[in-house]
């Protein structure tokens, strides 16, 4: 077996740790989780495994009967996106600033938001978006935004933190285009919304929590039913976040390589996000908290920090881990300690080989904040096989 079983006085623990850290905290957090009286058959973790808010980030916590929304967290559908160019190597400048300029004028990163949204996204949020929004925000007016507009301004948009766009190499010299990022600052006002709603009803039951973030909706429930609703609408709102970005970067490149075309269907994944699945005869709400689904064939994305190889997956569909690999390298240190441990030096020397900022904003995000991506993916080589290795050469933070 490549886990380790960590038995507990709930389910158990099933770990694809092997040879990567993972912090005391990290395992207080799994074990609080494995504890739950909904929780199905055993909590699995994943390599990148580090400590979250009540939950573990790079953890899978399938279950039944309620759902945790502290769990999924409050950027619901951050996930990943990545599509091959026929853009080789040898057509890429030898400067590639101006390329990175370029993506950061065709995408609003950090906090801005579009002044006057594309027409294109425009018309997605009509569409797709915008009469459930009217309905959520009747039904809940705190969800609202302090600027009423900022959804579909944000719709296409990057945010901070660790979300990124990057162009990536692959082992044949074909380039890629990689982004981060999910629901923006409508996700975070739902999760953030019905997160404090599941404590207020534990309050009120006066259920005892090893952590007030694992506080839980029951099926049946107004609750559980209001939020599944508007979970899969800011899971569907991150997708369409992400392939608004993607094609304004491609939209970007034909206008430095005119003849550029796409080489297959992008890959684009949720890594936050909760759903209904079939494990082990049993249909359960499996939520994955920093984790992939990795279905046989599936296909998935691993990036590395900001300064490492990336990786585009294929799963294997590995029933143990409930059909789920890792969604990154993971963090090794907080963004406080990162910030104390290394200096602008380091990040320089780190990233040298990357067109990208090099300043303070972007410090916690460090290369050597990350574990070994190496050592993360030899952890889950039962869980998913690599098809490409990705190298980084341009990459635009928030």
């Amino acid at each position: 077996m490549s886990y380790e079983t960590i038995e507990t006085e709930g389910v158990p623990i099933k770990a694809w740790t092997r040879g990567v850290q993972v912090e005391d905290e990290a395992r207080r957090q799994l074990v609080n989780v494995a504890r739950l009286p909904f929780v199905f058959r055993h909590v699995a973790a994943m390599p990148d495994v580090h400590l979250g808010i009540g939950a573990t980030v790079g953890s899978v916590i399938p279950t039944v009967g309620a759902v945790i929304p502290a769990a999924v967290g409050v950027d619901i559908g951050c996930g990943m996106c990545a599509v091959r160019t026929s853009v080789r190597a040898e057509h890429l400048p030898d400067s590639l600033r101006d390329i990175r300029l370029a993506i950061e004028d065709a995408v609003p990163v950090g906090f801005a938001m579009h002044k006057e949204t594309p027409m294109g996204v425009s018309k997605t949020w009509r569409k797709r978006f915008a009469e459930d929004y009217k309905a959520m925000i009747a039904r809940f007016p705190k969800i609202e935004q302090k600027d009423a507009t900022a959804a579909p301004r944000q719709l296409g948009t990057l945010g901070g933190g660790n979300h990124f766009i990057e162009l990536c190499l692959d082992e044949a010299g074909h380039l890629w285009v990689m982004l981060h990022s999910g629901s923006r600052g409508i996700g975070n006002r739902i999760g953030t919304f019905f997160i404090e709603r599941a404590k207020q009803i534990a309050a009120e039951r006066e259920i005892a929590l090893a952590d007030r973030n694992l506080a839980w909706l029951e099926d049946g429930s107004a609750d559980f039913r209001e939020y599944v609703r508007w979970l899969g609408w800011a899971q569907d709102y991150a997708r369409a976040n992400r392939d608004a970005m993607l094609n304004a970067v491609v939209a970007a490149l034909r206008r430095r390589f005119p003849d550029l075309a796409l080489a297959a269907e992008a890959v684009n994944c949720h890594h936050n996000y909760a759903s209904l699945e079939e494990h082990f005869g049993h249909r359960v709400w499996v939520t994955r908290k920093g984790a992939v689904r990795a279905g046989a064939g599936e296909l998935g994305i691993v990036p590395g920090s900001m300064g490492a190889k990336s990786f585009i997956v294929r799963g294997k569909g590995n029933a143990e881990s409930f059909m789920t690999c890792s969604h990154g390298a993971g963090r090794r240190l907080s963004r406080t300690a990162a910030k104390k441990a290394f200096t602008l030096d380091d990040h320089a020397a780190a990233t040298a080989h990357v067109e990208c900022r090099k300043d303070g904003g972007v410090l916690d995000e460090t290369p050597g904040a990350y574990k070994d991506i190496d050592a993360v993916m030899a952890a889950q080589s039962d869980l998913v096989e690599v098809v490409h290795t990705l190298r980084q050469v341009v990459c635009v933070k928030g």
